[in-house]
């Protein structure tokens, strides 16, 4: 076995851009091939593969594609952590980060401004903290009214920290929705929501399941749908 791949063995990692980023593998009972792709924050390169496959075959098939994965690398949006006078999204505007040493450790949202206190060194956690609280009240909101337009009972709503997945309902009996939703505009959160919904009832992508979610949305889909391929990754680009 040649070195590079004894080490990668023992701890996956490939170098892309400068940047040594893990390979994480999980093994998928229904996988019938290996799916490659780069993590929406470009933290890790994630591989999906059957239960037969070999580590070692994905961890070459990874380095295979180095080209592909440096270049998808590339159009990530820079990282930026958000500063004392700088930006955080929500709702689809700019909130400016207004930090005074008196004001308290818990976010307030005041005038198209986020009045924040407290150490500056956990202003990320905090207000990472905040919007996930906005974001929860926002899908419970969402989701009751999408259930009680689609006739269906509400359900419980929980907070996703998903690296690709907008949303999911695996088992019928609850929605989870990715917490950054709450950055994009609110057309595109409800989106996302009321196709969870619909997936309550049809649970899978059929004519049924797309009628449904057009009966029960107000907006238009495609446009929301749009706007997450052309904009989704920079949700990921301000907090950790």
């Amino acid at each position: 076995m040649i070195d590079w791949l004894r080490k990668e063995m023992l701890e996956p990692e490939i170098e892309l851009g400068g940047r040594t980023v893990p390979i994480v593998l999980k093994r998928h009972a229904r996988a019938r091939r290996l799916t490659l792709r780069l993590a929406a924050d470009g933290q890790a390169v994630q591989i999906t593969l059957p239960q037969w496959a070999r580590s070692r075959e994905a961890i070459a098939f990874a380095h295979a594609r180095r080209e592909w994965l440096a270049a998808q690398m590339a159009k990530l949006p820079v990282r930026a952590a958000p500063l004392p006078g700088g930006t955080i999204a929500y709702r689809g505007e700019q909130l400016r980060i207004e930090w005074r040493e008196t004001a308290a450790r818990r976010p307030v949202l005041s005038d198209r401004q986020i009045v924040i206190g407290g150490p500056h060194e956990a202003l990320e956690q905090r207000l990472a903290r905040w919007l996930e609280r906005e974001a929860l009240a926002l899908f419970e909101e969402d989701a009751v009214h999408y259930c009680r337009t689609a006739q269906l009972e509400p359900v419980p709503v929980a907070i996703s920290r998903a690296q690709r997945r907008w949303g999911s309902c695996s088992d019928r009996k609850r929605i989870r929705l990715n917490w950054r939703l709450v950055q994009a505009p609110d057309f595109v959160r409800r989106s996302v929501v009321a196709h969870e919904v619909a997936h309550l009832v049809h649970f899978d992508h059929s004519p049924a399941f797309h009628a449904l979610l057009g009966d029960i949305y107000e907006g238009d889909i495609g446009a929301a749908d749009r706007w997450l391929k052309q904009h989704g990754r920079s949700l990921y680009t301000s907090f950790g």
